[in-house]
């Protein structure tokens, strides 16, 4: 039966998979967020979420605000808050509306992240009673708009040194905000140039002389009829090379007072006898913690740039079964470019890695809400806490960079009518492009995973030689050095099977694919930590300079442990899938996602001997063999990524 273009752009006459699978893969991918994501699909259209990329930015920042205000309202992007102030959820459920919002304009995404994720999120997290009673019910509807004013323009990925003062003034019970210098003003902050009434601004926090450290404190910045209030100067970035709805501006405070109630001391300030007290008395144990609460804003930028990514895919997948290409020979009918390997290669691959990345989202959000819960109980746990930390780190620095690769294929995949702007795919290229770069450049979030495994390291070997080393590595064989997700017990007993797997099965065996990716990551850490090692007995000059030249050594590391947890979360999925049809298309998928992640890194497996030429080869062959198979579901396979149709707004696959 031939499909037509209208079965192949709805579900199709259910010739190519049973007609529950898209259902049953798109269920199985939103996990425990599926009736929330359903709601969006259900009852969000298409022109409240995708705009006209032909407007202009002023008119792009309009229709932003107004469609935020909007979902507001309708109670869509108001989770994480408490129910008291309008909230409708949990902080992972907040995560999820997030990433919904990624599957429209990221413009609204970024907008919503500000307002509800940085700006009231800052205020859940680093508040107190006072300032969530208050504050928060005109927050949540956006009857007060609010910026996020952390990164300075010397000052971005070291917060710790940021030069913008907060005094405390004792005679007067106020604190006195100031830029001190040039390079302290607040840049690239989101509703600073036109909307926001107020900041939280993070500063250096001194009281009788002392410095307590980065804290941060709310600071009206305009008046109700918008204009910038006395101390405040407040300039507009303008046109930038996306998100032109979000209205970016800069901060200038010239000794702006304001009262002590609006430090956001949670976490330490002056109390009303003008004493600084504090629960850390640590002020780097302090800072740390206070930064670990808005973890959720890496968490969501993430998500986001793979929601952008999976609608990427959809448009570029779809418009690849109907556009066809040169005819077959002797039989007269063009070919869909999906038929084509090349095509398949481009497209399938990094399907697999949009399911990957979405069920280990879902792991992350699952941990997110966990960790949150612990600390409203008081049962913080540090170290787990930390690794949350180092966890969200890695997964955004993954996802943003997959988004930027994946969207450029995307958009080349379509040919010329991928460069037309109606079909959305240069705007969202342009858009995701700053992903890599904000809530923390990428490099630098790397580099702090790789800094984790380390301290792990040291943690499990000490100061062993190599022998010792040797020794404790064959002990943690299995698991205990490269801790486990959610299905510990599956994901040992796959591995353990993998040693009686015949050769012939060897590389769709899961356990063997999980051995693999292990083997990277335990190999790269070690190596990386004899190198630490070596470099900080070096005197304090040349010290540096070998610890530098490992740089590159620690991406690899971060990159291969995140890996390692996105494969598990993917494993961890499938084994939770109730629809059999949906996960046996999974495990393929699961299979390619594993084998194209070693076929890239190939070099490596083999320079280090896991590999020998003969069995790179078969990978090869196995991912080209697997893309073909995969190809007649490739339609179920793009609606269970969860993007309705009509949110493409994609003119090319139009009839």
């Amino acid at each position: 039966m031939t499909l037509t273009r209208h079965d192949i752009l709805t579900d199709g006459p259910g010739e190519l998979l049973p007609p529950a699978t898209g259902a049953g893969l798109r269920e199985a991918l939103d996990g425990p967020f599926h009736p929330l994501k359903q709601r969006w699909r259900d009852e969000v259209r298409a022109d409240e979420l995708v705009r006209d990329p032909s407007l202009g930015m002023d008119d792009a920042r309009d229709w932003t605000l107004r469609r935020l205000i909007d979902l507001s309202r309708r109670r869509f992007v108001t989770a994480g808050f408490p129910e008291s102030a309008g909230g409708t959820g949990d902080m992972a459920e907040s995560v999820a509306n997030f990433e919904m919002l990624g599957m429209g304009d990221l413009s609204l995404t970024i907008k919503s992240g500000v307002q509800h994720g940085l700006f009231g999120g800052a205020i859940v997290n680093l508040g107190t009673t006072w300032h969530h009673q208050t504050l928060l019910p005109e927050v949540v509807p956006c009857r007060l708009l609010g910026c996020f004013a952390m990164t300075e323009l010397g000052h971005g990925s070291d917060v710790s040194s940021i030069e913008t003062t907060i005094t405390w003034l004792p005679e007067s019970d106020e604190y006195e905000v100031s830029s001190p210098a040039p390079e302290a003003r607040k840049v690239y902050i989101g509703n600073a140039a036109r909307d926001g009434r107020m900041a939280v601004v993070f500063g250096q926090l001194a009281v009788d002389g002392r410095d307590q450290g980065v804290h941060a404190i709310l600071v009206p910045i305009r008046d109700e009829q918008g204009n910038a209030l006395a101390g405040v100067t407040i300039g507009d970035q303008g046109h930038k090379g996306g998100l032109l709805g979000v209205d970016n501006g800069t901060l200038w405070f010239d000794h702006v007072r304001v009262p002590r109630r609006m430090l956001l001391d949670r976490y330490g300030g002056v109390d009303p006898d003008g004493v600084y007290r504090s629960s850390i008395a640590n002020p780097n144990a302090r800072f740390f913690t206070m930064l670990g609460t808005l973890v959720r804003g890496r968490i969501c930028v993430g998500g986001g740039a793979a929601s952008a990514t999976r609608r990427a895919l959809s448009i570029a997948t779809r418009y690849a079964l109907t556009r066809t290409q040169f005819r077959m020979p002797g039989l007269g009918g063009e070919i869909p470019l999906l038929d084509y390997q090349t095509h398949q290669r481009k497209l399938l691959p990094e399907i697999a890695r949009a399911y990957a990345y979405g069920f280990a989202q879902n792991e992350l959000s699952a941990e997110l809400q966990r960790v949150y819960d612990a600390t409203v109980r008081g049962e913080v746990d540090p170290q787990r806490a930390r690794a949350l930390e180092s966890r969200a780190a890695g997964m955004k620095a993954v996802l943003t960079r997959w988004a930027n690769d994946t969207v450029q294929v995307c958009r080349e995949a379509c040919g010329g009518a991928g460069f037309l702007t109606e079909n959305q795919l240069t705007l969202t290229r342009s858009d995701v492009d700053v992903f890599a770069t904000f809530e923390g450049d990428n490099t630098v979030l790397l580099q702090l995973v790789a800094k984790a495994l380390l301290i792990d390291y040291r943690k499990s070997w000490g100061e062993m030689d190599l022998r010792g080393t040797a020794q404790a590595t064959a002990r943690l064989m299995g698991g205990a050095f490269a801790e486990r997700t959610a299905s510990r017990t599956l994901i040992t007993r796959l591995v353990e099977t993998a040693h009686r797997t015949p050769e012939a099965e060897l590389l769709t065996s899961r356990g063997w694919q999980v051995e693999m990716f292990e083997e990277r990551e335990r190999h790269s850490v070690e190596s990386l930590g004899r190198r630490m090692r070596a470099a900080a007995r070096l005197p304090k000059d040349d010290s540096f300079t070998a610890i530098n030249a490992t740089q590159s050594h620690m991406l690899f590391a971060a990159r291969a442990h995140t890996e390692r947890e996105v494969l598990e979360a993917f494993i961890t999925g499938i084994d939770h899938c109730l629809d059999s049809a949906a996960a046996g298309v999974l495990s393929q998928m699961c299979d390619l996602y594993a084998l194209h992640a070693i076929e890239a890194d190939r070099a490596w497996f083999l320079e280090h001997n896991r590999l020998t030429p003969a069995r790179a080869k078969a990978i090869t062959a196995a991912v080209d063999d697997l893309c073909a198979r995969l190809r007649p579901h490739a339609l179920a396979l793009i609606e269970g990524l969860g993007v309705p149709v009509d949110w493409l707004e994609a003119p090319l696959l139009e009839d």
